[in-house]
């Protein structure tokens, strides 16, 4: 289940809930007892981490394709260099 970010808007109190998508947007605040507590927009929290498929398949796919030009850079400079030597 997500969690949400949830705000009243009459004490300012701020929780984050774990919450079903299904279930109501405003709820009744734990601090105050208000019925003002809704859920806010926000941004999701966390981090890929370890050697998963963001690793393998986007992270340096821009590094590859700059190194694949830098080499094909360096064998035409290489060619031109040895048709002047010969």
């Amino acid at each position: 289940m997500p969690i949400y970010e949830f705000i009243c808007k009459d004490c300012n109190y701020v929780e984050d809930l774990i919450r079903k998508i299904s279930e109501p947007t405003t709820i009744l605040c734990p601090k105050c007892n208000c019925p003002n507590f809704v859920k806010q927009v926000s941004a999701p929290n966390f981090k890929l981490k370890g050697s998963g498929w963001y690793e393998t398949d986007f992270k340096n796919k821009n590094n590859a394709k700059d190194t694949k030009k830098n080499d094909a850079t360096k064998k035409s400079i290489t060619k031109k260099t040895e048709k002047q030597n010969v």
